[in-house]
């Protein structure tokens, strides 16, 4: 019966993890707008005010929900609820959830803020896109994609080992930013050839979020690795590398 458990468990996090992956994969069109039946520009079908209060509503319901289910406080009172091995799981099928909801009814506005023509611009720019999604796809992975999604979790459960925290470990662009996952987010947001109306406020609200939400994770980190991320705090800054070397000083963004 455990065994059963444990398996269904597992199979509950491969499908957390299989909708997240689709669910990624149509953020690429719908941020970029092409591939996919609906993207954050196009021709507006509701009033400016009225799109934009549902445009907001839905940034907000995953701003929430992102950020409260991540804080441990929450943690600690949902693993009463949900069995602790699928607690990741579950945050990840939820974000994918309100993902999916944005994208279904998301309301372009119209206008256009700036639009380049030139082929070497348009290039550049969606060079600049594909590089902010590689970014993301890559740190996931040096800091463990499969613990971040939730997949090691109901892997160890299913083979009866019990859960162990990742290591504090700076690998790669981490000596650069200490949120270089954030910085591959905010190419992606920013980097389009044909900046509109809508695209303009998803790419404000989202990098509000970023910054808003780096403040509770680094909270967060300080509190669970103690003196080894305050150091680390002190001595990488947050989102812009530095181009020469500092000794001393505050962190910085």
């Amino acid at each position: 019966m455990k065994f059963l458990q444990r398996g269904a468990m597992f199979a509950y996090g491969v499908f957390a993890y299989l909708v997240f992956l689709g669910t990624a994969l149509y953020a690429i069109g719908f941020i970029g707008g092409f591939l996919v039946p609906t993207t954050l520009d196009g021709s507006p079908r509701l009033p400016l005010w009225q799109a934009l209060a549902i445009d907001t509503l839905l940034l907000g319901l995953f701003a929430v929900q992102h950020s409260v289910m991540a804080r441990p406080a929450f943690k600690r009172w949902w693993t009463r609820v949900v069995p602790e091995p699928v607690e990741r799981s579950t945050y990840v099928l939820f974000s994918s959830v309100a993902l999916l909801l944005l994208f279904a009814f998301w309301q372009p506005m119209g206008g256009v803020v700036w639009d380049v023509q030139g082929m070497d611009g348009r290039v550049a720019l969606y060079a600049l896109y594909a590089f902010g999604w590689a970014l993301v796809f890559a740190t996931t992975f040096l800091i463990n994609h499969f613990d971040l999604f939730g997949l090691r979790q109901v892997w160890l459960h299913l083979r009866g080992q019990p859960y162990t925290h990742l290591r504090f470990v700076t690998p790669g662009p981490y000596r650069l930013v200490r949120h270089p996952l954030y910085v591959g987010w905010l190419f992606a947001f920013w980097a389009t050839p044909t900046m509109t109306v809508a695209h303009l406020v998803f790419a404000l609200a989202t990098t509000a979020y970023i910054l808003i939400a780096i403040q509770f994770e680094e909270r967060d980190l300080i509190a669970a690795h103690g003196e080894d991320y305050r150091l680390y705090r002190a001595r990488v800054p947050m989102l812009v590398p530095r181009l020469f070397a500092r000794t001393r000083g505050r962190a910085s963004v």
